[in-house]
């Protein structure tokens, strides 16, 4: 089947230019500067004031299956990522039972290919006892192996060093870092429980005092620490302090070793939302000062923060009940990532042609992904069209988390995701989610 995109304005590769795009079965044929109307297609698609970019890779979500389906699944959740233009992700494995062994994560993969509404893979889980079969993981098929450096991870916390420096030593994939320094955390607490007589809880504006800057700083100096002196690949999730900035360099992605991902929820919110927002915004890391957010936003386009993604954790609405210590962490955000990074375009906070470069074209080139994250021919056909005059608000339109809410329910967006293609199928199309469509397994170069 012989389709063209006719009249869009495409944002790919550092670049923004009219022009057409013509997909032959599953992958792009042709990139037109302008239009082509000398040949025949099977469909037409007018994208007569939309933008095209790249399809978004989501470096990082929680799909919650196995084991937690009561707020999410990989078939909701796909469907949501559809919705916001999202193609492809990369599943986290503190599910139950966690991704930590290859039997599990291969039956994570069955769930993927007969659920998935877009392209997936799934990390590998490291656990104090796991180490030995890290080096057995299929490079072709596993993005990288997660490293939880913190607390609220059950028994997926890797807190013996001789362990963690083996895993550091002997993994032949990119190691991914959740850090937050335990020892600091708890202490707090403490801290906390004394300072109000025992109290077991405390307003969720504290979360921010409790998991602080010095707990997201120690852990991310000692994971960069252990990088260097092993030569391991390293990419520390959820950067959410500027202080974590000063350990990273600002240079294109295929020079570094080291590097750093922000999220949506870090960029979008600070300290000064708890009031309005409360445990809606509670999240670990948590949010920061505005200072902080101040400092992702610039690391946007000086080169030291390299991938955007969502940290997407749905929980029911229920689980989010009680304050900094008791309210589930985590919110459903995959749908809005886009179109929040669009938004703050128009705020100036970074020039439209950087965000491909941040949501599609980086993760590609850090994973190693093949044939995708860029409009070229010869690529996957994973497209997104976005009308910048949408003009909707979340509440009032559809959204499609199976946990049924979001922080953004009472956001206004001018930009809004008109359809979303996978393998050069519509997937997603003005408030539809296509039946029947199902993504591919990403494949990555050794």
């Amino acid at each position: 089947m012989k389709t063209i995109i006719r009249n869009a304005t495409i944002v790919n590769e550092g670049r923004k230019f009219a022009g057409s795009v013509v997909i032959e079965d599953e992958f792009i044929q042709q990139v037109i500067e302008g239009d082509d109307s000398s040949q025949f297609y099977d469909l037409e698609i007018d994208a007569t004031g939309l933008y095209l970019f790249p399809g978004v890779i989501d470096d990082h979500v929680h799909f919650r299956q196995p084991g937690l389906t009561h707020k999410a699944d990989i078939a909701s959740e796909s469907r949501t990522a559809a919705a916001g233009g999202v193609t492809s992700y990369m599943d986290m494995p503190n599910t139950i039972p966690p991704t930590t062994s290859l039997e599990f994560l291969e039956e994570k993969f069955q769930l993927g290919a007969a659920n998935s509404r877009v392209n997936y893979s799934f990390y590998f889980g490291a656990t104090n006892d796991n180490v030995d079969i890290i080096p057995r993981l299929d490079p072709h098929r596993v993005p990288g192996v997660k490293v939880f450096m913190g607390s609220s991870t059950g028994n997926m916390l890797v807190d013996r060093e001789e362990s963690l420096r083996r895993i550091f030593e002997t993994s032949p994939l990119l190691l991914m870092a959740h850090c937050e320094d335990t020892g600091i955390i708890e202490a707090n607490i403490r801290a906390f429980k004394k300072r109000y007589k025992g109290q077991n809880d405390f307003p969720v504006r504290y979360h921010s005092r409790i998991r602080n800057v010095e707990a997201c700083y120690k852990s991310s100096s000692l994971a960069v620490q252990l990088a260097k002196e092993t030569g391991a690949r390293l990419h520390i999730a959820h950067i959410s302090t500027a202080k974590e900035l000063e350990l990273f360099e600002a240079k294109p992605i295929e020079e570094k070793q080291i590097t750093a991902e922000a999220v949506i929820a870090h960029l979008m919110f600070s300290t000064e939302d708890y009031d309005t927002m409360e445990t809606r915004i509670k999240c670990n890391p948590s949010i920061k000062t505005p200072e902080d957010r101040a400092a992702l936003r610039e690391a946007l386009n000086n080169g030291l923060i390299d991938v955007v993604a969502t940290d997407h954790a749905p929980h029911l609405e229920s689980e989010k009940k009680g304050g900094a210590l008791k309210a589930a962490s985590g919110m459903p955000m995959i749908q809005f990532s886009l179109v929040s990074m669009l938004e703050m375009s128009d705020l100036d906070v970074l020039p439209i042609e950087r965000i491909p470069t941040l949501m599609a074209h980086n993760p590609a080139k850090l994973f190693r992904i093949e044939k995708r994250g860029f409009i070229r021919p010869g690529y996957y056909a994973d497209l997104t069209l976005v009308d910048p005059h949408g003009n909707w608000q979340v509440k009032e339109g559809r959204y499609y988390t199976k946990c049924g809410w979001t922080p953004m329910d009472e956001r206004t967006f001018r930009w809004r995701v008109r359809r979303t293609i996978v393998n050069g199928i519509t997937a997603y199309s003005d408030g539809i989610v296509v039946d029947g469509v199902r993504g591919n397994e990403l494949r990555f170069h050794a």
